[in-house]
Order: structure tokens, then sequence, then C-alpha cells
């Protein structure tokens, strides 16, 4: 995801509201999100749909890694030696 440009990627509520096309427009073209203000504090993000699905999809491999961390901190883990020759069994079924 680009950069935030914060004179850019800033609005207030009520702007959004006027222009909420112009915005999604922006959204869309710019790949940034859109923070989104009310009485000067940020209460939302507009964001486009392929860039939000691209953090789930990170997301998701973030949390895999984690587990797997965890798995091996606990000798949760497998040998390498032992996991080859398990794929090597069943590929060859």
């Amino acid at each position: 995801m680009p950069r935030l440009k914060i004179d850019e990627d800033i609005k207030p509520l009520s702007d959004v509201r006027i222009g909420i096309a112009s915005f999604i427009k922006q959204v869309r073209n710019t790949k940034r999100p859109l923070i989104i203000t009310q009485h000067g504090k940020g209460v939302a993000v507009l964001l486009d749909v392929s860039e939000y699905e691209a953090m789930q999809e990170k997301l998701e491999l973030l949390t895999d890694v984690q587990t797997s961390l965890s798995q091996l901190e606990n000798g949760q883990g497998v040998a390498q030696e032992d996991a080859k020759e398990k794929v090597l069994k069943r590929i060859q079924q």
C-alpha cells in the first residue's frame, strides 16, 4: 500500500458526506487509504478493496508464521528429514 499523504488523505467527515464519490475514486486511483476525521480525530478509514484484500492475506500469513514459531518453541516441530520422508511417501502413492 502506498504511503499516506497527510495533506491529501485526511478528510473531515463533513467533506466526505458531500463528495463521497470523489473520495472513493481517489482511493481507487491512488491505492492509498483515506482517513476520515470527526471533531479533529480519526474515526474511520476508507480503503480500496484490493488493498484491503492484500492486507488480509498478509495478516493471515503473519498469523501462520507466528503459529509456526510458537509450535517450534514448544517442541512441536518436525525434523527436515522426517518431513521430507513424509512428503516423498505421499508423492509416491
